[in-house]
């Protein structure tokens, strides 16, 4: 039994080697395969990562969809800190800070440049008021549930939220999400059409040999080895070649994303692929590699029978 694993093992790791010495006799056309899979993985991985970093940016930015609940006139600020700490505890909100009606005016009369006309006010006509920051993952209809729910204390005077705007983030993200399969499904196609097609092109080249093999018993099983890790190995070249594609951009882009994100005052940074989308992307690679072999040898070997 384990003789017969042993002999297994040796066959496919011929193919294996045998496949990897063709495509080193031919190292131009073998690059261009690997170059233009390459670029079809390299748009999806490229989306999504733009995908992601948006989102991260949302999170990073997230005071663009903070909103703030102001409180009626002589509300007492301990039932103000009670509210918040009880908005805290909610599934949805990230953060509930009070700034007292105190707090509010000194930092007007900072901001507004009239601090000495303010101070001759004999009443403050601040209210107190929380500045709520929902989760990063709450959707639109999260966000207005929160809002429902803070309307609906009889101390609370408004809440302030642009609820508009967080619609059209997360109808952005969604619209990116959507266009993002509609590539991934495109270009797959495509990936499994250009192994297909280059695996087709050596099958006719080596019709012959295969005739012989076929001729003193090898079973399309033992032809078609080779073949699939031909095309195992075009997806790997290709997953590795997209990595450094995606790679190649996001530095190109990381300096001009950080002198914008500077100027909303945050530091936001492009985030890679990192260990895990790359090992993803190889997997994929290797798996379209591995499909679109599969599907041309056994189109293309049933054809080719020995001459009698």
């Amino acid at each position: 039994m384990s003789g017969a694993i042993s002999s297994y093992a040796t066959r496919h790791v011929q193919a294996l080697f045998g496949a990897m010495g063709r495509l080193a006799r031919a190292p131009l056309a073998t690059l261009l395969t690997m170059l233009v899979i390459g670029v079809a993985l390299a748009l999806p991985a490229g989306m999504g990562l733009l995908v992601e970093n948006l989102r991260s940016a949302a999170g990073t930015l997230s005071n663009a969809v903070d909103f703030t609940v102001h409180f009626k006139l002589g509300t007492p600020i301990e039932r103000v800190r009670q509210i918040a700490a009880s908005a805290q505890e909610r599934a949805g909100v990230e953060s509930a800070a009070v700034t007292t009606a105190d707090d509010a005016l000194a930092e007007f009369k900072r901001l507004s440049g009239f601090g000495d006309a303010l101070s001759a006010l004999e009443d403050n006509p601040l209210p107190h008021h929380i500045v709520v920051r929902p989760a990063i993952t709450s959707s639109p209809a999260d966000v207005e549930s929160l809002r429902r729910y803070f309307t609906a204390f009889p101390e609370v005077e408004i809440v302030q939220l642009d609820l508009d705007w967080i619609r059209r983030l997360h109808a952005l993200l969604d619209v990116f999400r959507r266009a993002l399969w509609v590539v991934v499904s495109v270009l797959g196609l495509g990936v499994l059409a250009v192994i297909g097609n280059t695996i087709r092109l050596e099958i006719q080249q080596r019709r012959a040999e295969i005739e012989v093999t076929k001729l003193v018993g090898g079973s399309n099983a033992f032809v078609r080895r080779p073949f699939l890790y031909t095309g195992l190995l075009y997806g790997l070249g290709g997953a590795l070649l997209a990595a450094l594609i995606v790679y190649g951009g996001i530095a190109y882009l990381d300096e001009a994303v950080g002198e914008l994100s500077a100027q909303y005052g945050s530091h936001f940074q492009l985030a890679g692929l990192g260990n895990q989308g790359i090992g993803q992307l190889v997997a994929v690679g290797m798996v379209l590699g591995w499909l679109g072999a599969f599907i041309s040898t056994g189109k293309h070997l049933r054809q080719i029978e020995p001459r009698a």
